[in-house]
């Protein structure tokens, strides 16, 4: 996320991060989150393409993401398939405090 916000603002750069214990990871996550999030609710302009975002630092994110879960699945601790199409999404929240998981697929 922290890449994406570089990239939102025009001055994009790469760090790696050294790994943190979960929790703190777990902070760095939705730390780099808000802060992209906030900019993007902003009045500040776009120095990359809304499509060029996606494109890129998301579609990286998911992929990663995607990665994740399938070793999980690997290790017989598979993510439970959610329809988030019916997720209760709200503008703005993207930190720890989300809405109980549907969880309508098996």
């Amino acid at each position: 996320m922290d890449w994406a916000l570089s990239q939102a603002t025009g001055k994009e750069t790469w760090h790696n991060a050294n790994p943190l214990a979960w929790e703190k990871g777990v902070e760095r996550f939705h730390s780099a989150l808000q802060a992209l999030d906030d900019y993007l609710a902003s009045k500040h302009p776009l120095k990359n393409s809304v499509e060029s975002l996606f494109q890129g630092a998301i579609a990286d994110a998911f992929t990663h993401v995607g990665q994740i879960s399938m070793l999980r699945r690997l290790a017989s601790a598979p993510v439970r398939a959610e329809n988030y199409s019916r997720a209760d999404i709200v503008a703005g929240r993207v930190g720890a405090g989300q809405s109980a998981p549907e969880k309508e697929f098996d």
